[in-house]
């Protein structure tokens, strides 16, 4: 279901961007570094997070870390990350697929600015051997997510 709802999202928002389904699994950001030959860094690393009763996806550089700090300035609570049933009940996603396209529900998607340096960036398409290309600034025009600072560095 889920590589399926992410398909039709791209063949209905953005029918130019190929879902690509490798033989290995990109469950991990090296893995997906390796499945796509790109680096680490540039892999879209979407984390499923709560603050008190708000989920949202935060998009981030498969390198970077989150600075609690900034989180809580940001979103004025601290982060938590949800358990990988929770996960796939917010986003039909499995962990190692999960990603801000083809969600069963609309969720706030804020992606960190450590993605910026990149002209193309992978994140997951919904299985943990699917991903896409796309630029970092087309990923915010796809799912109206917001850039935000809360990563470290």
């Amino acid at each position: 279901m889920s590589l399926e709802s992410v398909r039709a999202f791209f063949a209905a928002r953005a029918p130019d961007i190929d879902v690509i389904v490798t033989e290995a699994s990109s469950a991990t950001v090296a893995l997906a570094a390796e499945a796509h030959g790109v680096l680490p860094a540039q892999i879209a690393k979407t984390i499923c997070l709560r603050v008190g009763d708000r989920t949202m996806l935060v998009v981030t550089s498969g390198i970077a870390r989150l600075d609690n700090r900034k989180f809580k300035d940001q979103f004025g609570g601290k982060p938590r990350m949800l358990d990988a049933a929770e996960v796939v009940e917010a986003t039909s996603h499995p962990v190692g697929g999960v990603c801000p396209f083809g969600l069963p529900a609309p969720l706030p998607v804020y992606c960190d600015v450590s993605l910026r340096e990149f002209d193309e960036v992978v994140p997951a398409a919904g299985a943990t051997n699917a991903a896409v290309r796309l630029s970092p600034q087309r990923m915010i025009d796809l799912t109206g997510a917001e850039w935000v600072d809360v990563c470290q560095g």
